[in-house]
């Protein structure tokens, strides 16, 4: 229920950890040859997100830099990154060569990630025209009213609970070279108010020609948006298709399976499911002798059962 591990990578180049104010910074690597993660203490830092990264600036070279995650800032679970953004477009014209940029990377020690608080993040991708790859972790007050980016092939948004108007920013965004979308739409607890209908500007495809990974996962409603992906005309030119981590049943295995032919595609991915073994079954029996790989996984996903006959399934990334 929880995210345990930092970003191990971004843009393809290994998380390296900026060393805190108190540490040696002699032996650092090639500014363009690892994802540089800046980050400060949630609680009771001695040094703010904005002094480490103004540290960060005077001993690496940023013009070189290709990667940056921005790791916890002060008081996360009650102040959103509006410091960090102003900081990052101050200093966009030292940040020439930079392509990928994941805002908020928490675990639960530090935040949880639905109490990390969010902003408007699109002037990160209006700032950073050149941008390829661009992630965000953390629903609360999380906004992403449409916009247009040419450059953009990967997006990712991690939540608990994304919110509605969220879903329908980025359905309504022009991304003309986005290839790979992840959404966590996660749960209503969690401010996940978004319905399956939000995401049928994603599902037509239009403003996406190249999208060729679409992952909708970590939702409640996971029945839901299979059987809207069933019938959705960017399937036909997916690879990979990814609704794991949510509450998918047999109903919404069932959708998916009697939609549009998946043959195509290269990978299936299901894990943290709750299908029955038949329904696990027949989706092998489906897809594997056309080649395409599928991950039923269970994971960790275990129904509860109340002695009223209340049956409660959860997503894989809900507090």
């Amino acid at each position: 229920m929880t995210i345990g591990d930092h970003l191990h990578e971004l843009y393809r180049l290994p998380a390296y950890d900026f060393p805190g104010p108190d540490a040696k910074t002699d032996g650092l690597p090639d500014p363009e040859s690892v994802a540089w993660r800046v980050k400060a203490d949630v609680y009771d830092s001695d040094e703010g997100w904005t002094d480490a990264f103004a540290r960060f600036r005077g001993t690496v070279d940023t013009t070189r830099l290709r990667a940056l995650i921005v790791g916890a800032w002060s008081e996360a679970y009650e102040t959103g990154p509006s410091d960090v953004i102003e900081a990052l477009l101050a200093a966009r014209e030292h940040l020439p060569a930079l392509r990928a940029l994941f805002l908020g990377d928490m675990v639960m020690e530090e935040c949880e990630i639905s109490w990390i608080n969010q902003s408007d993040v699109t002037p990160l991708l209006t700032g950073f025209p050149a941008l390829e790859e661009f992630g965000v972790r953390g629903g609360t007050g999380l906004e992403f009213p449409a916009l247009s980016h040419g450059a953009l092939r990967k997006l990712v948004v991690e939540t608990g609970g994304l919110p509605a108007d969220v879903v329908r920013g980025i359905g309504g965004s022009d991304l003309p070279a986005l290839e790979h979308l992840d959404l966590w739409l996660g749960t209503p607890d969690y401010g996940g108010d978004s319905e399956a209908a939000d995401l049928e500007p994603i599902l037509s495809g239009a403003r996406l020609p190249r999208l060729r990974h679409l992952s909708l996962r970590n939702s409640e409603m996971q029945d839901a948006v299979a059987a809207a992906v069933a019938s959705a005309p960017v399937v036909a030119r997916l690879e990979v298709l990814d609704l794991s981590m949510g509450v998918l049943t047999d109903e919404g295995a069932g959708a998916l399976l009697s939609g549009q032919p998946l043959t195509h595609l290269r990978k299936l991915d299901l894990h943290h499911h709750y299908l029955s073994k038949p329904f696990e079954d027949r989706v092998r029996q489906t897809l594997e002798p056309a080649g395409v790989e599928v991950d039923l996984d269970r994971d960790d996903a275990e129904e509860e059962t109340e002695g009223d006959g209340t049956v409660w399934r959860y997503v894989a990334v809900g507090e």
